[in-house]
């Protein structure tokens, strides 16, 4: 008797197998897809969350009631900081010219940096003030308003402090590093060629010329005089000057007050809603843009300094 024939005999057989496979392939591929779109998905996701991180979204609120401008004063006042004279006087200027602003408020945090930054901000607040004597203009310093931050802040009508606060250090340098000594250990000489004896003005890398420190000194003295004379021609009658006042020393919000560095104690909002007597506050600080939040948020900021810093041999003046 002849056997039945077996099931992978079938004709049927190769023909069922080929429709799985193909199946199998069909559903892998439709697997693969719906991953695929879920993860463009989930980056599109990720990205819409970066840009609402980023971007100043802050609503519009309505000009139309009166109340107290605020704008930020923030870390280092320099050219390529957030606190730039450009930035602040564009900021100074939107707030001044809203006819509802009954008062502006300049919120320090600043250690200090430019001379010429903060000298040109002060300028700024100075001819506002003038031009529009009826909107004053008060400094509210948090944690930090030294150097630089006070430069601009000597501009104000009032400068109100924290007990906590650290105000003042009225002074400038010049600061940088000598590397002779190391040079001399390692066997490398200096080969600089100058057109003009003082070209290579304190290369850090040359011996120290008392002619050009000499110099710098000069230079250093002048700055720390016109410091002086924005700090007493904004301060006027209240301050109470000690030998120690302009030496470049810091001290609490509590002694500055003492001093007459500052006049009271007092935040943002108490100031809006007692002094200004416009409870409302707006922020009138002028943003980065997008490209550089986002290079800050990644701290491409501080990867620029760090270059900026390693290539740039010529000794910088500051307020801090």
């Amino acid at each position: 008797m002849d056997n039945p024939q077996a099931p992978n005999d079938s004709p049927d057989w190769e023909r069922k197998t080929l429709e799985k496979l193909l199946f199998l392939t069909l559903e892998e591929q439709k697997n693969r897809r719906r991953w695929g779109i879920f993860f463009k998905f989930l980056g599109f996701g990720y990205l819409a969350l970066v840009l609402v991180a980023l971007v100043d979204w802050g609503t519009e609120a309505s000009h139309q009631d009166r109340h107290t401008a605020l704008i930020d004063v923030t870390g280092m006042i320099e050219t390529k900081g957030a606190s730039n004279a450009e930035k602040m006087i564009e900021s100074l200027q939107s707030a001044f010219k809203e006819k509802k602003v009954a008062g502006v408020i300049l919120r320090i945090n600043s250690p200090g940096g430019s001379p010429v930054q903060a000298g040109m901000i002060n300028d700024e607040i100075r001819r506002l003030r003038a031009k529009h004597p009826e909107t004053p203009l008060y400094a509210v310093v948090e944690d930090i308003c030294a150097s630089g931050g006070y430069y601009v802040a000597a501009a104000a009508d009032k400068i109100y402090v924290n007990k906590a606060s650290i105000v003042g250090s009225i002074g400038v340098l010049m600061d940088g590093f000598g590397f002779t000594g190391t040079m001399d250990k390692l066997g490398v000489d200096r080969r600089l060629l100058t057109a003009g004896n003082n070209k290579g003005f304190l290369d850090p890398f040359s011996p120290q010329n008392p002619n050009q420190t000499a110099h710098a000194q000069v230079m250093l003295d002048d700055i720390h005089q016109q410091f002086i004379d924005v700090v007493k021609t904004g301060r006027g009658a209240r301050l109470k000057e000690t030998p120690e006042m302009f030496s470049g020393l810091m001290w609490t919000g509590d002694q500055s007050v003492k001093l007459g560095l500052a006049d009271d104690f007092g935040s943002v909002d108490s100031v809006a809603r007692d002094v200004i007597k416009a409870e409302k506050v707006l922020d009138y600080s002028v943003k980065d843009n997008i490209a550089e939040r986002f290079a800050r948020r990644l701290g491409a900021g501080a990867v620029n300094s760090l270059w900026k810093g390693f290539f740039e041999t010529s000794a910088g003046v500051s307020l801090r």
